[in-house]
């Protein structure tokens, strides 16, 4: 689920980019939840009660932290739902921070947040350290893509396509999970870097 959601924030994240000029500012984290992305959030916030009050989720590992107010912002993107989006926004970027190990899909996630914010400078850093620790890993790319078509640079936007189709074939043959959770992303962005490619030739 949390996969396709993130075409539906993308898409939002286009319109507070161009809205906001400096990034939220991520708070101290107190009973902020989260949980696996295979798992359903509720209807009422961070499946609490029908008030919006969160759980207690001070036995939640901080990834199932993390991941719960991801997945709640994705299903906020889902409905248009802005308040939601802007309120959960910043937690989630508190408990990325108070992660312990953190791989090549949290940094993803918390890249995707970053824009949400406007912060920019913060996503493209997490795709350069998700490609340090994992070479030709098509998420820096994504991501790298991504923010050059919010500032406009289309020089810098076209090398992170060409690079996504340069690694393309082999990190498809890599199995990795995060691209299976991810697949909507990966194939709407392919999508995108061919036709790109296409028409500058």
């Amino acid at each position: 689920m949390a996969g396709a959601l993130c075409v539906v924030l993308l898409a939002l994240i286009i319109l507070k980019v161009v809205r906001e000029a400096q990034p939220a500012a991520a708070p101290e984290m107190a009973n902020a939840g989260a949980q696996s992305a295979r798992e359903t959030v509720g209807p009422t916030g961070l499946g609490g009660t029908a008030g919006g009050q969160a759980p207690d989720i001070s036995q939640m590992t901080p990834r199932e932290r993390f991941d719960r107010l991801f997945n709640r912002i994705m299903q906020a993107a889902e409905s248009g739902d802005t308040a939601q989006i802007d309120r959960f926004t910043p937690m989630a970027l508190g408990a990325y921070a108070q992660l312990d190990t953190v791989d090549a899909d949290a940094r993803y996630h918390a890249a995707v947040l970053r824009m949400q914010v406007a912060d920019l400078p913060g996503a493209l850093a997490l795709a350069d350290t998700i490609l340090a620790q994992n070479p030709g890993h098509l998420f820096g790319y994504v991501i790298r893509g991504t923010v050059a078509g919010f500032q406009g640079d289309t020089a810098r936007q076209l090398q992170a396509q060409r690079d996504f189709e340069a690694h393309f074939a082999a990190e498809s043959a890599a199995g990795r999970v995060e691209y299976q959770e991810h697949q909507p992303v990966i194939d709407e962005f392919r999508k995108t870097a061919e036709t790109r490619i296409k028409a500058v030739r």
